[in-house]
């Protein structure tokens, strides 16, 4: 894990949406359009090679092509666009930028509701058009609705914040670095808006000036409604567009929602130690883990507390390729790795079994995971598109509290983020940027019950400002839940119908807790 991981790859990571494990099934590239517009063709002439398929919506000409996302080789068959925007939007005729934009047909060809589904990535980091490939939660909404992909401004393969040569020098450093040495970060930072701005302007690359980009995309669309899902920080990015742009929202499905009030960074402590209470005391409330285990809150902290005082370099094998790896192990790196596991119910019921073996000298259970867990999320992130948006949005009004000085995390990111954006240049924001939104437009939100970023008191508190809404939380999930159990039925119901309150619901009781590993066979004795 390198600095830049630390405090910007890894807020990027943190902050996301969990990891998507599952693959939707590729849509069959020749389906009908809906619109009533012309199927796509292929020209094909004797001793010539057949022209590429396209497709017309709107006022912008789609050609086919394939999705795919890193460290996976899923793909998806979908409809692609380079959509031009300024960069500086006050200044039309600077540097302009092209985004990757795609629709994922329908299956219903020209009975596809009029409306469509527009996917909002998490992150702050992660593109569209990668994040798409590993979930297959859209696939009952594809029945009915085509699927729209934004990369939005600094992901993603067309236009992304990425400095991969101040990253590698900064991965390389971290190796041998036994605490979290601010000044290199501040070091690494500098190197890396240098590597950038050869090709961009890090003040553009805003929660709110992509919204615009977002506009212009519905209106060159032709103005439909979208019917948002937005996961993580894009149910920022979803309010937000709200917020600007009313009349182009049909309908929005808040997933592990962020609420305009928060200032990223600033709860990050309180929410992974209420996130780890609930999942060891779903152990120690089992006879057989409060046997094997006893109390693994009390083992995490005294881990925590012998890396403060001897952090050490400790050697694993990667999982990933099997190599002999070395790593210092730190408590700050404990922290981290910690806070990925309590992602996801699967994940976090390993927590007690690997932190009681990397108690007893076996890291390779805990750091291997990890490892695991992190090559996912470096590869689908990136890093300088979340410093614009958590230096221009949130770090001014972040600040450390001392009631989380002694919690696993501790203030370390937030004095990251400070760190960073000390450096890294910060855009303009709306002076409304952090007000509650209001609106009478239906929304359905939902949360994990141990959720360790984006808890469901979050959801209450949009809910409340909401006229036509409704708060579902997935007893016993973590970090992203649109994927878990019948929430997918949910939401092509609630697409389908906007009724937020009438929602039949029952079927999430069947959701529950992950039970904790008591051995590497499971959670049986």
């Amino acid at each position: 894990m390198t600095m830049i991981e630390s405090a910007s790859r890894h807020l990027a990571a943190l902050l996301a949406a969990a990891v998507f494990a599952v693959h939707l099934q590729p849509q069959p590239a020749g389906a009908q359009e809906a619109h009533s517009m012309p199927a796509p063709t292929e020209a094909d002439s004797a001793g010539q090679a057949p022209a590429p398929r396209t497709w017309r919506l709107g006022s912008l000409t789609f050609t086919a092509c394939d999705l795919s996302a890193p460290n996976s080789g899923a793909s998806t068959a979908a409809w692609c666009n380079e959509f031009d925007v300024p960069e500086d939007r006050a200044r039309p005729d600077g540097r302009h930028i092209k985004l990757r934009l795609a629709v994922v047909r329908s299956d219903a060809g020209d009975a596809a509701s009029k409306d469509l589904v527009l996917m909002l990535a998490g992150g702050p980091g992660q593109a569209a058009t990668e994040a798409f490939v590993n979930t297959d939660a859209y696939a009952r909404l594809l029945k009915h609705h085509h699927v729209v992909l934004l990369d939005q401004r600094g992901t993603g393969k067309n236009s992304p914040l990425t400095c991969p040569q101040a990253e590698q020098a900064a991965r390389q450093a971290e190796q041998d670095s036994a605490t979290v040495d601010y000044e290199r970060m501040r070091t690494d930072t500098a190197a890396c808006l240098a590597e950038v701005s050869k090709k961009a302007d890090p003040r553009f690359y805003t929660t709110t000036v992509a919204a615009e980009d977002l506009e212009d995309v519905r209106r060159a669309l032709g103005a439909p409604q979208f019917d948002i899902i937005g996961v993580s920080y894009g149910t920022r990015m979803a309010q937000q567009y709200l917020m600007r742009h009313a009349d182009g929202v049909r309908s929005m499905v808040l997933d592990s929602p962020v609420p305009n009030t928060l200032v990223l960074g600033a709860d990050f402590a309180r929410n992974l130690e209420a996130a780890l209470t609930l999942n060891f005391a779903a152990c120690t409330a089992t006879p057989a883990c409060k046997q094997r285990f006893d109390d693994p809150m009390q083992t995490l902290y005294q881990l925590r507390d012998a890396l403060r005082a001897n952090p050490h370099k400790v050697s694993f094998r990667d999982p990933r390729n099997w190599e002999n790896t070395e790593q210092m192990l730190s408590a700050h790196l404990l922290a981290l790795v910690v806070r990925l596991y309590a992602y996801t119910p699967e994940a976090a019921a390993l927590l007690p079994l690997s932190v009681d073996a990397a108690a007893h000298g076996n890291v390779g259970p805990l750091l291997g995971q990890a490892k695991l867990l992190t090559g996912d999320l470096s590869g689908n992130l990136d890093g300088g598109m979340s410093m614009s948006v958590i230096c221009s949005e949130d770090a001014a009004l972040l600040k450390e509290n001392p009631a989380d000085e002694d919690t696993i995390l501790g203030n370390t990111l937030v004095r990251g983020i400070k760190a960073q954006c000390e450096v890294w240049p910060r855009g303009a924001m709306p002076a409304d940027f952090h007000a509650p939104l209001e609106s009478g437009k239906p929304i359905l939100i939902l949360s994990g019950e141990l959720d360790p970023v984006t808890p469901p008191r979050y959801g209450e508190e949009i809910l409340a400002h909401l006229s036509n809404a409704r708060h579902l939380v997935a007893r016993g999930q973590g970090h992203s839940v649109m994927v878990r159990g019948c929430m997918p039925h949910l939401i092509d119901e609630f697409i389908a119908n906007t009724d937020p309150k009438g929602l039949d619901a029952s079927c999430l009781d069947r959701l529950g807790p992950t039970p904790a590993f008591i051995n590497f066979n499971g959670a049986a004795p």
